[in-house]
């Protein structure tokens, strides 16, 4: 284990609101925990950011089913950062917004010893990454945490996959491939404009600037790869320096409207810092981007797209595939599963008996573990038909996350494997971006 006699290990975890630019931020309080006092204090500048997330927050407060009951101390200011260091209100740091300066808000908070929950990603760019490597450093020295809100190790399809690829009988070895057949795909897309919790999501005006989102290539791409890693090279410790090694990596521009960004921001003029990427008044934004990769040997290839819109019915979509020696594990999202993410299991003998036992006998072990999950014949193999209590959605797991952060607080410590494999991941991303800037 990453471990350290935590100063706060034993005291009550008082939670700090740092500039709170994306709606993330609120959904880290959309449930309440044991052993977090219902004291949170939030430091930011004056904005529309920080009244949005305040209504979030009253949101939670006020449902008539399981409310919240945080009560939120808000200090308004320009140097909210330097009073949020000198007031030391709290013990545990929640970002989530503008990525610009993220990793400076990291690194000052660490330095401060404050433990920190990030929303991804920590870092934009290679100095950002350097950055970033520093702060886990400092995390060390002064006996903190550092971690970041990997969400998608929540979501049902990805923590079966991951089950079903430990399983030898059922997956047999992971294949090497190659860059033109990789082993490991990782693909999404995502929308621009969305609803959450009920209503439309309006959009900072910053969120259209990759300078202070970050491109494609290092935002959205972070869970890709944060699940390759997890799922398979689970608990290995990750020497990016060795095991990561970028082959190819490309960026696009999505092309946004002026009427498509008033739609979104609720403002009806492009700001200043976006002219730079403005053409005849529309819009370009390298939200888009792949990269191939190898990773202890193996080939991956991940791609995430951002459209403006999902049409009528759709949604954000997530395509997956890990290619073992025994069987190949995908999961699938697009219109035949009704936009909604579906695990298969796809032999690559399709009428060997002994699989087929040895498949069946090894999921009844997974089923005890999770009790409802069964298999369904399909014409490539099997459909692993999961419950629906099991999918609580992308917002529930923010919770999850949460707990299993404070879990590690309690404890003072984090798995061996977590701090050498988000330095990994992060340099994967910043990396890809970097050759694709180099050779666009």
């Amino acid at each position: 284990m990453f471990s350290c006699s935590n100063p706060n290990q034993n005291k009550e975890v008082k939670l700090i609101t740092l500039n709170p630019g994306h709606f993330h931020a609120a959904l880290v309080q959309k449930s309440m925990y044991d052993g977090v006092s219902p004291e949170v204090y939030v430091y930011a500048p004056e904005g529309d950011e920080l009244e949005a997330y305040l209504k979030l927050i009253e949101k939670y407060n006020t449902r008539e089913e399981d409310p919240t009951t945080w009560k939120e101390n808000v200090y308004k200011g320009t140097d909210f950062l330097e009073k949020m260091l000198s007031e030391k209100k709290g013990n545990l740091v929640v970002l989530a917004g503008n990525n610009e300066e993220k990793t400076n808000y990291i690194a000052e908070s660490i330095h401060a010893g404050f433990n920190v929950l990030a929303d991804k990603p920590m870092a934009i760019d290679a100095k950002g990454f350097d950055l970033l490597r520093t702060a886990f450093e400092d995390a060390r020295k002064k006996s903190v945490l550092l971690y970041d809100i990997m969400t998608e190790r929540y979501e049902i399809t990805n923590t079966l996959q991951k089950e079903l690829f430990m399983m030898n009988e059922v997956f047999g070895e992971l294949e090497k491939g190659s860059e033109d057949n990789p082993a490991i795909i990782k693909e999404s897309v995502h929308h621009f404009f969305k609803n959450v919790s009920g209503s439309p999501l309006i959009r900072p005006t910053w969120y259209y600037d990759v300078d202070q989102l970050g491109n494609g290539l290092v935002d959205v791409t972070t869970h890709l790869v944060d699940l390759i890693q997890w799922t398979c090279f689970p608990e290995q410790i990750l020497d990016y320096k060795k095991d990561i090694h970028m082959n190819s990596a490309k960026r696009w521009a999505t092309l946004i409207t002026p009427s498509q960004f008033e739609k979104s921001t609720n403002k009806d003029t492009y700001p200043d810092f976006l002219q730079k990427d403005i053409k005849d008044s529309t819009l370009s934004v390298y939200s888009n981007g792949e990269m191939n990769y190898t990773i202890k040997g193996v080939s991956a290839k991940v791609s995430v797209v951002w459209n403006y819109q999902a049409p009528e019915g759709t949604g954000d979509t997530h395509f997956s595939e890990i290619r073992g020696t025994k069987a190949n594990l995908k999961i699938k999202q697009g219109k035949e599963q009704g936009f909604k993410p579906v695990l298969y299991i796809e032999p690559k003998e399709k009428n060997n008996q002994d699989y087929k036992k040895s498949l069946f006998d090894g999921f009844i072990k997974l089923a005890k573990r999770y009790p409802g999950i069964e298999l369904k014949d399909t014409v490539d193999g099997y459909e692993v038909i999961i419950p629906e209590s099991y999918k609580v959605g992308h917002e529930a797991h923010f919770a999850e996350v949460t707990r299993k952060f404070l879990s590690y607080l309690k404890e003072g410590r984090l798995p061996d494997w977590e701090v050498p494999n988000m330095i990994a991941k992060y340099y994967t991303t910043t990396s890809a971006l970097e050759l694709a800037i180099r050779k666009q």
